[in-house]
Order: C-alpha cells, then structure tokens, then sequence
C-alpha cells in the first residue's frame, strides 16, 4: 500500500512539500513557454510583473516568510529568463496591418489590375540588355559563331 492510502498527516505533508519542491519549477517552466507560444513575448513580462505583486501582496504566520517571499521572486525570475533564452521560444507574430499599403485593396481583381499596370510600367526595364561593342585599337581578329558574321565571310569570298 501506498504512502498516501495509509500515511499519517506528517508524511502526507512532507510528500507534498517533495512534490512541490521537484515539479513546480518544471511546471512553470512548461506553463510560461506555452504562455509565450500562445500570447508573445511580452505576455511573460505582464505575468512576472503580476506574480511579483502578488507574492509581495502575500502574507503568513511565518518567521521566514520574507525569506521565502525573496526566494519565490528569485525563482520567477530565473524560469522567466529561462523560457526568453529557450530555444524553443516563437518569436512574435508580425502585425499585417503594420506593413500594409495605404490604399491597397484585398481584392484580387483590383490587385491583379495593379500588377499588371505595375508590368506595363517597367517594360522597358524587362528588355534584354542590348550588346555593346567596344573598339579595340589593333589589328581586327576573325569574329567565329553568329550569323552576321558568317554572311559577311561569304560576301567576303565572292
């Protein structure tokens, strides 16, 4: 049988105070990633500031209890710091409406006009680039390979 089936008050307590002791600190850890993954970054700055308060707001019949209220504080701020340097910490989303166009419509005819008006636009620039010739001073070399000049060579020859 189990502790907590035949435990007196004394060890039920001190199994409880183990448990707290081993999990919590993995516990806020996974609850403030999610916290972070759901909400952003700076949900984690809204919570340790509201859990300061709260533990500074705290009191007990206890002589140690500031000690431990800085101690819980200490703790807060080493798993916050923690899941900000987590890997597997998203960055935040980016705002859409930030990087929109003033006057942009959402839609997809508009937006295809405006494309399309944008292309007539730049066609010059779509052009191939035209091939230069640079003159070289010297003796002429024999030019091999396009057409242009293989009908010079034959008018050349006759």
């Amino acid at each position: 049988m189990s502790k907590l089936q035949q435990g007196s008050s004394n060890e039920l307590e001190g199994i409880r105070q183990k448990a707290a002791a081993h999990f919590a600190p993995s516990m806020l850890y996974e609850a403030l990633l999610r916290l972070s993954r759901a909400c952003g970054a700076e949900s984690l700055d809204r919570f340790e500031k509201a859990m300061v308060q709260m533990i500074d707001r705290s009191s007990a019949d206890d002589t140690d209890f500031e000690d431990m209220k800085e101690f819980a504080t200490e703790q807060l701020y080493a798993c916050v710091r923690a899941v900000k340097s987590s890997p597997d910490m998203t960055q935040p989303l980016e705002d859409v409406q930030s990087r929109r166009t003033q006057g942009r419509s959402e839609k997809a005819e508009t937006l295809e006009g405006q494309l399309q008006q944008g292309l007539e636009d730049t066609f010059p620039a779509s052009d191939p680039p035209a091939v230069v010739s640079t003159a070289i001073a010297g003796r002429t070399k024999p030019l091999v390979g396009t057409d242009e000049v293989l009908r010079k060579r034959k008018r050349e020859e006759k």
